[in-house]
């Protein structure tokens, strides 16, 4: 009996091209449940998780009384924050800090002076925010949710009545 005959069975039962397929969706059930390599999540279950500050800046923002956004972030203590688009949940509001408006004026002499910025009913405004919570320390840096937090990451800060960008300056993790 011959162990391959004139149509490509092997001996005259499976087709060569059977046993192939075969041998590929064994292979890869093989690969899915033995190595299943990384889950995708950058949260990983083992990895120390310590309290952290986010220092964030927010430049012009557009807004009528900004002492009353800052009396609502110094009441509440309390904001929700998305880091690309995925939502992380509340953050503890540690300090809010208006920053002075203020503008580069040319002089005679070449230079530069920077002064208060004089123009009136300016509807924009520059804060100083620092939030404070709870983050995994992975060897990349600070992770909040799944998002990595770091120097130029923008996150959103969401409440009852706003919803507004900033960008973390600064990242302290607390020991």
């Amino acid at each position: 009996m011959k162990i391959l005959d004139s149509q490509g069975r092997i001996f005259g039962k499976f087709s060569i091209l059977d046993l192939g397929a075969a041998l590929v969706i064994l292979l890869v059930i093989i690969g899915i449940f033995f190595f299943p390599g990384t889950s995708g999540s950058l949260a990983q279950v083992g990895v120390p998780t310590k309290p952290i500050e986010v220092d964030l800046v927010v430049r012009g923002l557009s807004i009528r009384q900004p002492q009353n956004l800052m009396k609502e972030f110094q009441t509440k203590k309390k904001t929700n924050i998305i880091i690309r688009n995925q939502p992380y949940g509340q953050v503890d509001v540690k300090a809010v800090k208006e920053l002075p408006r203020n503008i580069i004026i040319p002089q005679p002499d070449g230079t530069a002076k920077l002064l208060p910025d004089p123009r009136p009913d300016n509807f924009s405004t520059d804060m100083l925010i620092t939030l404070s919570g709870k983050a995994q320390i992975t060897k990349n840096g600070p992770v909040l949710g799944n998002s990595k937090v770091k120097v130029g990451t923008p996150i959103e800060l969401e409440g009852f009545d706003y919803n507004f960008n900033a960008s973390v300056i600064d990242v302290r993790i607390k020991y």
